[in-house]
């Protein structure tokens, strides 16, 4: 014993670099052994729901997964089969898994999809929206999102079918939402794909975004368009850089014109009333002498003036000289209380100066809700763009608009299914003119 602990201590380089390796192994394998931990435990819950019995003229639920294999950088595929396949199938669902090979295909193969029960998501935030647009793009639902004016009788049947999010991509700005936070990737899939089998749905608002000869495009999230937002794009360029390649990409984005003024007309108009989450219940129907005399008592009553016209709806006009523009959603910060539908319009002064963009840009790419100060902020309903010139602008996943874009909320069924100790659940979503993301 003595000769080894002298080996150890002639030899202390060799020594410490083996303690480190056995030490960083050992973290390695006990966290190997949690994951296991954790999707044999998610197994066995959704083993329970796979063990009920079904009535004889009941069918098998049928879930249809999209799955995004490039998403996480390639991992997506191995991540799902090990951690979100077994649940499913124990569950006692049909399983449909549709892999998507390029960008937009989902929105293609959703036109055609027919009968399921069940539409999951296996991806990011790209793969979601895709599938959110596609959906409401459909054949029976473009009666309803293709108009601007709220109809409150008009039902879309397709969007009735609840939509699951198993967030596989590298971003994933709705799994915060949608279900309680957790550092560890293995708990996050797991407890997504039992949000699924559980049924659990929430309200979520959807916007819609059409230029003026593009099809409508939908997102859960928003839209961007300014300098933090090109800045943002173009980090991935400077990925040798490590941690400094976000502030080295804002830092070049300085050395342009500047200050970088995004001019624009925007048209808006205020929130609306959000309809009632779901249908009201039928009353019995009267007796047959209650009818009659209802019938008499109408026929003497004397007739009522005309209903009075419903006044137009008033638009605002601004014209926008803005170093970033965003329009997003609610759903980063859900009311389930809230009696009006809104979407926010965000105007970032040009008057940043280039050290506090670069430190602000920083930090949007890690949180996209940080604003300058000085950022002037309106509630609409709808609202319409008009740009000077062909621009770029993102709607949170690579999509471009261009001149005479218009964004606007509708009421839509709409379901999503979501982590069940999150509060008060719904069935039916508000759908911000035609968005999910």
């Amino acid at each position: 014993m003595t000769v080894f602990f002298k080996t150890l201590r002639n030899h202390w380089k060799k020594t410490t670099a083996g303690i480190c390796l056995l030490t960083w192994g050992g973290h390695w394998l006990y966290g190997k052994h949690c994951d296991n931990l954790l999707r044999r435990a998610a197994c066995q819950e959704a083993q329970v729901f796979g063990n009920q019995l079904i009535p004889p003229n009941a069918q098998v639920k049928k879930a249809t997964v999209f799955l995004n294999p490039a998403a996480c950088k390639g991992k997506a595929r191995t991540l799902f089969e090990k951690n979100a396949a077994p649940i499913l199938h124990l569950s006692g669902m049909d399983v449909t898994i549709v892999k998507t090979d390029y960008e937009g295909q989902a929105k293609k193969l959703l036109e055609l999809l027919e009968n399921t029960d069940v539409i999951v998501v296996a991806g990011g935030d790209g793969t979601l929206q895709e599938v959110i647009t596609g959906v409401l793009r459909r054949a029976d639902e473009l009666p309803l999102v293709s108009t601007q004016i709220f109809l409150p009788n008009l039902k879309a049947t397709f969007s009735k079918i609840p939509i699951g999010f198993i967030p596989l991509g590298q971003t994933s700005s709705l799994s915060q939402t949608l279900f309680a936070e957790s550092g560890n990737k293995v708990q996050h899939i797991t407890d997504a794909t039992l949000a699924i089998v559980k049924g659990e749905t929430v309200p979520l608002d959807v916007l819609q975004i059409k230029g003026e000869k593009e099809q409508p495009v939908f997102a859960l999230t928003g839209l961007r368009w300014g300098s933090f937002r090109d800045a943002g794009v173009s980090v991935s360029k400077y990925w040798y850089l490590g941690p400094l390649k976000t502030k080295v990409a804002h830092f070049f984005s300085t050395l342009k014109e500047w200050p970088q003024t995004h001019q624009a007309s925007l048209s808006y108009t205020g929130p609306t009333e959000r309809p009632p989450s779901g249908a009201e219940e039928t009353p019995p129907r009267p007796s047959l002498y209650r009818r009659i005399l209802r019938r008499l008592a109408s026929y003497w009553v004397q007739p009522q003036d005309a209903p009075q016209e419903v006044s137009p709806e008033v638009w605002k006009e601004v014209q926008l000289s803005t170093l970033e523009l965003s329009i997003t959603t609610r759903n980063s910060q859900l009311d389930l209380a809230s009696k009006e539908d809104f979407m926010n319009i965000c105007m970032e002064p040009n008057t940043v100066s280039k050290g506090d963009f670069i430190s602000i840009g920083s930090k949007k790419v890690r949180d996209p809700k940080v604003r300058a100060d000085g950022t002037e902020c309106l509630q609409a309903s709808r609202c319409t763009l008009l740009l000077p010139e062909v621009s770029g602008g993102e709607l949170s996943q690579s999509l471009w608009f261009f001149p005479g874009l218009s964004a606007f909320l509708l009421s839509s069924p709409s379901f999503l299914l979501t982590d069940p100790f999150l509060g008060t659940l719904y069935v039916l979503s508000t759908v911000p003119g035609s968005g999910l993301h």
